[in-house]
């Protein structure tokens, strides 16, 4: 699954203005377990029954509450026995039937946990061999996506089913991990006139009981995760992917959303070709499934790669060609990354969650690769080392995890979709591919996927074959030193003698910080001028030679996941050059210099000086961001309120310039005949002067722009745009304009206006307009999801952190209460990273009994650390680069 973390969706769940804020899961039935069951498995089960391919047939009608089926399970008893722990969640079954050498035996189905184990018991024992498991039950559409759930949009109602990780549960009775892969028969009885998509193509349609059944090939062997149930009156359009190389037939495709988004679905259709014709080519293989099925919710936070039924937010495929670089950018890696899986996720599966990691990470780096390979003129390749970048932040603290480690507990999967997985993983494999050379990693990746076809593998399959391809027995060890011990490598560089540096490696960590002594194999790359060079550093320390002239860049190409400092001089050079440098290497010197910073090394001035140096850089990663620590330093108050005023000027004084040569325009279309990297630019450029530097004349334009787009003239404003406009707009107009705002993007279903709309009111800083969201708020256009976002963006915004965050602790108990997808619990402490002082992380200490045992208790340590550290840096370092920031002309 690719969640991207879409800003808009990054958190679902239910709030209202009761303290009643999440749909209550069905409780676990506490009676005592019969000793002959044997201990509830908290993970992975036992193999003690094994499925063999499933047969769903399903009653499903979105306008209803609840849907119903009739699920039949073949199975192999291994252990004979009365009992047999399985999954289902929140299901009430009314009938359960083992069929046993053609006899029934009648049995009880038990939800044990709020996880969904469940325990069926027989009248009789079962004997081992060959048998089938029958039930019938109903169960409740959910509300935000996980499992099976339903959503009215515009006038419909539709469904959709999200089942990574463990929410197939939710949807039938199975078996629901990834080691199981089988067979799946299907059939979808829904209410005349609807669509319905699953896995494989629909091969008979027929009225029964005034239902229309859809009746859908066998499916190749699939994990229950993959399985896609999808039901409503669908816009679609349709087409084929021409033969290729590697498959001689054409590949049908269609694009499927709601009825509000038909007329914008040919560009996904268009691309969504290109990018399989790409990945057959990398693979050396056809697509692994006879037809493939792009399919769009608005609900959903990212993308979900079920076997040739994918399914997507509807702002990642909904577009035409007019659509921003940053939308398409989006496309292109996020298709990329979900059609890689295909082949790395779903023709070759995981044993078990605790690989997880390969799946996301391997696809993570082939959607950026394949994304720029279709579309390079919209940079979309340079992403992956701005995502990788980012996820050092997390990765350097002391609290957290490794890329692979043991998953023991159904409660500690959805952990294991962070940013750890996918931008460090990404990068990881990035890092890898480039030492390996792009040739023999591509040869190791095809030995694996030939030698796991349509099964399941492991890391350590993967890293055999890597090896194998490369020929050098180093690389197993050194990609072991990445994946299975977290933390990030800093190299440290000393003269040596005129051409040699002596390089030593350590763990990163922040100031005031200690962790433990690591060691890593470090592909190490150097450069300089136009001398590269390269070593797998393994001890602590070694000398490196280099005859060339020009600055010395550590981290050559910047594809290396790790850290490097520099004596003070070699910085003030480095950071000098920056401006030159390509934009993948921008951004390795911008990380860098940020955690010396962070680390209380490099001085405030040499900060600043990279900022400047940063914001000359013509690539956008690298420019866009180039005062972006400073802006955190800013909105945690490291920065005081005093030096504000010439913070701002500073950030204007960068990039005004930049503007007014790009020129401005911010009605639709004014500048689609610039290339995409300048459209980008333009966009960022916006959003930096009217919100960071406060640009009072841009951000009247874009008060104007707003007036008459709300007041009907469409053309005024540029969607790329709605972001830093709607800011703008409701800094001038407070709660009234939030109100006119939030029932204008109510009755839209438009999939950039909404959200974008929706959290403009959340993040505006305005208290009235956040207590009004909070506490007053009841509109029942407004989906779960939406109310919670609101929760993130008053927390996380600055002015609104203090009493959002009074709120939000207040209300705990019901925010983490709710079945709300994937990503809610797991990364609900996150918006508290924006406070900054040590007295503030004791405070969030007593938060750790609330998060004992769930998916975001990792995250809330992680929380506490940031915010501890960064109170001390603080303490250490914030009159320093006030005053620095002070002086500034």
């Amino acid at each position: 699954m690719r969640s991207i973390l879409l800003a808009a969706t990054m958190l679902a769940g239910v709030l209202v203005a009761t303290p009643a804020l999440a749909q209550q899961p069905a409780p676990a039935d506490a009676a005592p377990l019969p000793a002959e069951a044997g201990a509830m498995p908290a993970g992975k089960l036992d193999n003690a029954v094994v499925p063999q391919g499933y047969r769903l047939d399903l009653t499903v009608d979105p306008t209803k509450s609840r849907f119903s089926g009739h699920v039949e399970i073949d199975v192999d008893v291994k252990q004979a026995g009365r009992f047999v722990w399985m999954h289902g969640r929140d299901l009430k079954v009314g009938k359960v039937t083992a069929l046993v050498d053609g006899k029934p035996v009648a049995g009880t189905f038990r939800q044990i946990d709020p996880t969904g184990i469940a325990l069926v018991t027989f009248d009789a024992p079962l004997p081992a061999g060959k048998t089938m498991f029958a039930f019938d039950y109903d169960a409740p559409f959910g509300e935000g996506p996980a499992g099976m759930f339903h959503l009215k949009v515009g006038d419909d109602w539709y469904s959709w089913t999200q089942h990574e990780s463990i929410d197939a549960r939710a949807s039938f009775p199975s078996f629901d991990q990834p080691g199981f892969k089988v067979p799946w028969n299907v059939t979808l009885r829904t209410p005349a006139g609807l669509k319905a998509v699953s896995n494989a193509p629909e091969i008979k349609t027929e009225t029964a009981g005034g239902m229309t059944v859809h009746t859908f090939a066998q499916t190749l062997p699939l994990p229950s995760y993959l399985v896609a149930l999808m039901v409503g009156p669908f816009a679609t359009v349709e087409g084929v992917v021409p033969p290729t190389p590697q498959r001689p037939t054409p590949l049908p495709i269609r694009v499927v959303s709601t009825k509000e988004n038909a007329g914008k679905l040919d560009f996904a259709l268009e691309g969504t070709k290109g990018v399989v014709q790409h990945l057959e080519a990398y693979f050396g293989q056809s697509f692994p499934y006879p037809k493939l099925d792009q399919i769009t919710t608005p609900i959903l936070p990212g993308a979900m790669e079920n076997a040739g039924a994918d399914l997507y937010a509807d702002s990642i495929l909904v577009m035409d060609e007019k659509a921003s670089t940053a939308q398409k950018r989006t496309f292109g890696m996020v298709v990329s990354h979900e059609l890689a899986h295909q082949w790395f996720g779903d023709l070759v599966t995981p044993a078990w969650w605790d690989d997880i990691w390969l799946n996301e990470s391997f696809a993570n780096w082939m959607g950026f690769r394949i994304g720029n390979e279709w579309r390079p003129d919209l940079n979309i390749g340079a992403g992956a080392l701005a995502e990788g970048f980012s996820a050092m932040g997390i990765d350097a603290l002391v609290a957290g995890r490794p890329i692979h480690q043991p998953i023991e507990k159904n409660a500690q999967i959805d952990a294991a979709f962070d940013t750890i997985t996918y931008g460090k993983g990404g990068h990881v494999v990035a890092m890898i591919a480039a030492f390996m050379g792009d040739t023999k990693f591509r040869d190791g990746v095809r030995g694996y996927m030939a030698a796991h076809k349509y099964g399941n593998a492991t890391s350590a399959e993967f890293f055999k074959a890597m090896a194998e391809a490369a020929g050098d027995p180093r690389i197993l060890p050194a990609m072991q030193s990445f994946t299975d011990q977290q933390g990030v490598p800093l190299v440290t560089l000393e003269r040596a003698g005129p051409d040699s540096w002596k390089v030593t490696q350590s763990r990163y960590v922040r100031y005031g910080m200690k962790g433990p002594e690591t060691r890593w194999g470090i592909p190490l790359c150097l450069r300089q001028g136009d001398l590269r060079q390269c070593t797998l550093l393994t001890e602590k320390s070694a000398t490196v030679t280099l005859k060339s002239a020009g600055p010395i860049m550590p981290n050559a190409g910047g594809t290396g996941y790790y850290r490097f400092e520099l004596p003070a001089k070699e910085w003030n050079v480095l950071i000098a050059a920056t401006p030159t440098l390509s934009g993948s290497e921008a951004l390795a010197v911008a990380d860098s210099l940020n955690a010396s910073f962070y680390a209380g090394r490099v001085t405030s001035d040499q900060l600043i000086a990279g900022s400047r140096a940063l914001a000359a850089n013509p690539d956008s990663y690298a420019s866009g961001d180039a005062t972006g620590l400073l802006q955190a330093m800013a909105d945690r108050g490291v920065i005081s309120e005093s030096a504000k005023p010439q913070f701002r000027a500073f950030v204007g004084s960068l990039y005004a310039p930049q503007l007014k040569a790009l020129g401005f325009d911010p009605r639709a279309g004014a500048h689609t005949g610039d290339d995409p990297e300048k459209q980008q630019r333009r966009v960022q450029l916006v959003e930096l002067l009217a919100g960071t530097a406060r640009d009072a004349a841009l951000r009247d334009r874009l008060v104007t722009a707003v007036d008459e787009y709300l007041g009907g003239d469409a053309s005024a404003l540029d969607p790329a745009l709605f972001g830093a406009a709607f800011d703008a707009w409701l800094g001038e107009y407070k709660l009234d304009g939030a109100k006119t705002l939030m029932d204008k993007a109510l009755a839209s279903e438009d999939p950039l206006f909404r959200p974008s709309a929706l959290g403009a009111i959340g993040s505006s800083g305005d208290a009235a307009t956040a207590k009004w969201l909070l506490d007053e708020v009841q509109d029942k256009r407004l989906r779960q999801s939406e109310k919670l976002n609101f929760v993130r963006y008053v927390v996380y915004t600055p002015e609104t952190r203090d009493w959002g965050y009074s709120w939000m602790k207040a209300h705990l108990d019901e925010l983490l209460s709710g079945g709300a997808g994937i990503f809610f619990g797991a990364r609900l402490p996150q918006i508290l990273a924006n406070f900054c002082s040590v007295a503030q992380a004791d405070e969030f200490d007593g938060l750790r009994a609330k998060f004992a045992g769930k998916s975001g208790a990792l995250e809330l340590e992680r929380t506490i650390e940031r915010v501890r550290a960064c109170g001390k840096l603080k303490d250490a370092r914030g009159a320093e680069l006030t005053a620095a920031i002070a002086k500034l002309k």
